[in-house]
């Protein structure tokens, strides 16, 4: 019982993460109705922002978040603003190739600046545990939830009761009514992009907290979030943060249990679970858990 109650809570500070990343790939597609793929890159880009406050210029580490989470979002108004405004009224495609050239632009990026090697974060807690009734739990397990559930809250307060969370919904609904309604798109989307930076930046250090350290790899997570988005529900931010606590425990009690109880699937099936548990749901629900069904009139 006590290594399951442990399982559980990595598993949930993992789904934590998931769903900062999926989070973010929401909010910019029911803005604009594209998929970021460079939100990978803004992970790793979160990551390095607080290392460097940090280890570099010394600053606190709470301090060093907060610098790391303004500074990406601006740059995800910058992208917004400077780039992808060109392109309004361009095809799917083409957004998602700009976005993944955007990706290699900020990978190659951080690794001319940082280097390849991992960095240690300076996060307050390390490697440190606590034992509660015979269960041993990571502290940075337990802030990583901690700072994902204020983060989270405080997205879907600002979603639900102020004024440019009610144009963010509007804008999703219909983004050409909202337009006749006087509500600017252009500035949504870069609220959109502002608010996908951030929670990827925080995202990003929270899987450098303790033994990871800063790594340019880390923005393969954005890749590991899919299946949350997809599981939720694409267009759907309670359905990112309930897939990416479903994919986060699914991946950590896969790790802890299959070895012993099905070793001849592999080492590494907990990579695949995700998948396998996305598809099972896809085929009683096509549009994820809280994802909306498309409605054609003949």
């Amino acid at each position: 019982m006590d290594e399951f109650l442990q399982l559980v809570v990595a598993g949930i500070a993992l789904g934590a993460r998931y769903a900062l990343v999926a989070l973010g790939f929401v909010v910019i597609l029911r803005a604009t109705g594209t998929i970021n793929f460079a939100q990978g890159g803004l992970v790793v880009l979160g990551a390095y922002f607080a290392y460097q406050a940090t280890t570099q210029w010394g600053l606190p580490f709470a301090l060093a978040v907060t610098l790391a989470l303004l500074a990406a979002a601006l740059i995800g108004a910058l992208i917004e603003r400077l780039l992808l405004w060109r392109l309004v009224g361009s095809s799917f495609f083409s957004v998602a190739m700009i976005t993944i050239g955007l990706l290699l632009i900020i990978e190659q990026a951080v690794t001319t600046i940082w280097g390849q090697d991992s960095h240690n974060l300076g996060d307050p807690w390390g490697l440190d545990a606590v034992g509660a009734g015979g269960v041993t739990l990571a502290v940075a397990d337990l802030w990583t939830i901690g700072l994902a559930t204020v983060a989270l809250a405080a997205f879907f307060a600002f979603h639900r009761f102020t004024r440019y969370g009610l144009a963010m919904r509007a804008t999703a609904f219909d983004r050409e009514a909202a337009a006749a309604q006087g509500i600017s798109v252009r500035r949504v989307a870069a609220i959109s992009w502002a608010i996908s930076a951030a929670v990827a930046a925080l995202a990003g250090v929270m899987l450098s907290t303790g033994a990871t350290g800063v790594d340019p790899t880390i923005g393969f997570v954005a890749l590991a979030a899919f299946p949350a988005i997809i599981l939720g529900g694409l267009d759907s931010p309670a359905g990112a943060l309930v897939g990416g606590i479903i994919i986060g425990l699914t991946q950590t009690l896969t790790a802890g249990y299959q070895p012993d109880l099905a070793p001849w699937l592999g080492a590494n099936f907990y990579a695949v679970t995700p998948y396998v548990v996305m598809v099972l749901v896809l085929l009683v629900r096509p549009t994820g858990l809280f994802g909306t069904p498309e409605v054609e009139r003949l």
